[in-house]
């Protein structure tokens, strides 16, 4: 039997990394969430990761710091190894020692006299959409938080909330895991899920038929958690603006939960009632940024992971290098090597990757996005004027706004760097060229950066298709 324990020393080092602001809270959250002691020998520590992924990225960024912690702490020389356990519908597993690097791999160990209960699944609710299928990043972690708040208290804190963002940000598998984490908790919540097109056409059929009273009952009387997903979908529909402004009155005054997805701000919602835009607004707002370069690795990862056919890491590199739109373009594209893979029978090789994937890689430019454009939408973002973005002051406050704007016309446009230069104040081509290299580099090594850039150059699409 085993008689050494340093478990103590383990947690006192976990401890400190975080109170010593070692690293962020973010990546703390982001890395150390799932990570468990398991057990010691003399000589070492092990612990428990969800992933080789996530043992990779532990011992690259924190394992030399973990081990000083350590030895600072025992006064020994210990060595931290990593066991990996992956996810299984059986609570029974075994230790498979991995001959590559020592580090073990629990697997599904099956009793073939018990039999496998099937779980729960609501009748509205993908069952794939859980807070444990959703990948954490700097962009998505407050969001994350905030929705795993409301699945522990629902109705009491965080009501109403609604989450914002592009197209394929996860609004909607983030909304989910809400209603799937409090149906699985068993405590009777009625819960509805529903997007803002049915309901729509639900509340169109209801005074076709007359039924208007049995529609209302449904949504205020007999529901305990609310998810509507899309809400901007009631631009411009009066007649359900005032259902919806009513039936959230007469939820919230019963201190029933109610999320919403939109893919703007409540303050940015067109043709919209003010009164019901205030009532979005006073609860808890909470936007999904596009996925820093990390965060794209690890969703891909985890996916690649769960797949019976490996991809190589160097294309996955290359996927989240080239893709930068949003998770499901990121997925989707992951997503036709695997099915490449299976129905060919071939392994994905960086070349194969490359030829199935050039589309993907190779958006069109959108030639109705003009110069002027991008200047209006980035000077009004950062409350300054075009005049000052084409001008030579050289501020801080005027530089960074005036380098993303060239930074976004090289990534949307074909405009060369010698057109650009000319519409910012007749600058010189190497200027520009020095503009775009200067966000590239600070996009690598600012978590904040990526997001801003591509939220700005989605408003920028989007003003274009108008």
């Amino acid at each position: 039997m085993n008689s050494y324990d340093f478990s103590i020393f383990w947690k006192e080092s976990i401890k400190q990394l975080k109170d010593d602001k070692l690293i962020s809270n973010q990546e703390f959250d982001m890395w150390f969430t799932n990570i468990n002691y398991v057990e010691s020998s003399e000589s070492s520590i092990i612990v428990s990761v969800p992933s080789n992924f996530y043992k990779d990225q532990v011992k690259q960024r924190y394992l030399e710091i973990l081990e000083n912690k350590l030895f600072q702490l025992s006064g020994r020389k210990l060595q931290l190894d990593f066991d990996i356990i992956q996810k299984s519908e059986n609570n029974h597993i075994k230790i498979k020692q991995d001959n590559n690097d020592g580090d073990r791999v629990f697997e599904p160990q099956i009793k073939s006299e018990e039999k496998t209960i099937p779980e729960k699944i609501h009748p509205q609710l993908r069952a794939d959409y859980t807070f444990e299928n959703f990948v954490v990043g700097n962009n998505n972690i407050f969001a994350a938080n905030a929705a795993k708040g409301i699945s522990e208290n629902p109705g009491s804190s965080y009501n109403p909330c609604l989450i914002y963002g592009g197209v394929g940000m996860g609004k909607t598998h983030l909304m989910q895991s809400i209603g799937n984490e409090i149906f699985h908790k068993n405590k009777g919540e009625r819960i509805v899920f529903i997007s803002a097109e049915t309901f729509v056409s639900e509340f169109i059929q209801s005074l076709k038929n007359k039924t208007q009273q049995a529609f209302k009952n449904r949504y205020r009387n007999n529901v305990d958690v609310l998810l509507i997903d899309d809400i901007h979908e009631f631009h411009s529909k009066e007649g359900t603006q005032d259902e919806l402004f009513h039936t959230f009155n007469a939820l919230y005054d019963a201190n029933k939960q109610m999320v919403f997805t939109c893919d703007r701000p409540p303050s940015e919602l067109v043709n919209f009632a003010n009164r019901l835009k205030s009532r979005f607004e006073m609860g808890l707002n909470v936007d999904l940024q596009p996925p820093n370069y990390e965060t794209r690795l690890a969703i891909l990862k985890n996916m690649n992971d769960e797949s019976k056919i490996n991809i190589p890491d160097d294309v996955i590199e290359m996927i989240c290098k080239n893709i930068t739109t949003n998770i499901r373009d990121l997925k989707a594209a992951l997503t036709k090597l695997i099915a490449y893979a299976d129905l060919v029978g071939k392994n994905i090789t960086m070349e194969i990757a490359q030829n199935q994937l050039k589309q993907a890689f190779n958006a069109p430019i959108q030639a109705n996005i003009t110069i002027d454009r991008v200047q209006r939408i980035v000077s009004d973002y950062f409350n300054i004027t075009p005049n000052d973005l084409k001008g030579k002051k050289r501020t801080k406050i005027i530089t960074f706004p005036r380098q993303i704007s060239m930074y976004i016309i090289r990534e949307v446009t074909d405009f060369s760097t010698t057109e650009i230069g000319l519409e910012f104040g007749g600058r010189d081509h190497t200027t520009v060229m020095h503009s775009c290299q200067r966000i590239e580099d600070r996009m690598k090594t600012d978590s904040t950066i990526e997001p801003l850039v591509m939220n700005l150059i989605r408003s920028v699409k989007e003003h274009g298709n108008k």
